[in-house]
């Protein structure tokens, strides 16, 4: 991906979601070519000239130091997880300083952690959102993990090119949107990813809902939160998820979904795990025949 177009139209995007009494500004009323803030009434803000910020918007500002791009940020309202891609886009690493890409592997004993949480779907998310990992309920969750090609483990490639995606998730637009800020946040982390530009690529050639919202320019860190989710053989299940991100490889996330104690979507939880392990049984003794 090409730096200094992202960085301007990310600035751009950020300017036109803000109007002057947003942020305290006077509004003398009358018609505006282009929505959103003006670029001297931003640099007015942000305390820098108006031409500094123009060279900056057009990707030619150079050495822009962090106060400023802190300053940038106060003045766009910008929420932590588009400050960091603010300063990955405008200040990037040197592709000569740049450590190379570590292998996309799940740790022996993290797997075995997540393989204990019997009752808990749980997988890893790597770059460009790739699942990496899985335990045996996270497949029965998202479908049958094992089964795909690589290629296909990826969420953003469920999300909008699974058709059963759309009928998993109850709210399949507010999970696309989700699933759109966090790519865009790893692309800028990762720019000169082959592998991310394909990914995108596939994606806006196939989905006019993904084409649509990348164009947005929206950023988001995962987090937590909860899904309403229809699976076909548990039914409605109302599921809180925890992103947890490793500390020794930060590019990599577990994400795990639990039930309220109790609940309904509990009781079916169990009994989809159920359901799996004596799959599983099955399988075994088939091979040991």
């Amino acid at each position: 991906m090409d730096q200094r177009t992202e960085l301007s139209e990310f600035l751009r995007t950020r300017r036109a979601r803000l109007r002057p009494q947003d942020v305290g500004l006077p509004d003398h009323g009358g018609r505006r070519r282009v929505p959103g803030l003006r670029r001297e009434e931003l640099a007015q803000l942000a305390g820098v000239s108006v031409a500094y910020y123009i060279r900056l918007e057009q990707g030619r500002g150079r050495n822009v130091s962090a106060a400023v791009l802190d300053a940038i940020g106060n003045a766009l309202r910008l929420t932590p997880a588009e400050r960091d891609h603010l300063r990955h886009l405008a200040r990037p690493v040197s592709r000569r300083v740049r450590p190379a890409a570590r292998p996309q592997r799940v740790r022996p004993a993290l797997q075995q952690l997540i393989d204990t949480m019997e009752n808990i779907p749980a997988y890893v998310v790597g770059r460009r959102l790739d699942i990496i990992g899985w335990n045996r309920l996270g497949s029965a969750l998202l479908g049958d993990l094992a089964a795909l090609p690589a290629e296909r483990r990826n969420l953003a490639w469920h999300v909008f090119l699974d058709p059963a995606a759309r009928e998993l998730y109850e709210n399949w637009d507010a999970k696309a949107a989700d699933v759109v800020g966090y790519l865009r946040r790893d692309a800028g982390r990762n720019p000169d990813d082959p592998e991310m530009a394909s990914l995108i690529g596939q994606l806006s050639l196939k989905s006019p809902e993904f084409r649509q919202l990348w164009a947005a320019h929206d950023v988001q860190d995962k987090g937590f939160g909860v899904k309403v989710v229809n699976h076909p053989l548990a039914g409605r299940l109302t599921l809180a998820y925890e992103t947890l991100t490793l500390p020794a490889d930060p590019d990599q996330q577990v994400i795990t979904y639990h039930a309220e104690p109790g609940s309904p979507s509990a009781e079916a939880l169990r009994l989809l795990a159920s359901g799996q392990e004596k799959t599983t049984e099955r399988s075994f003794r088939r091979s040991e025949a």
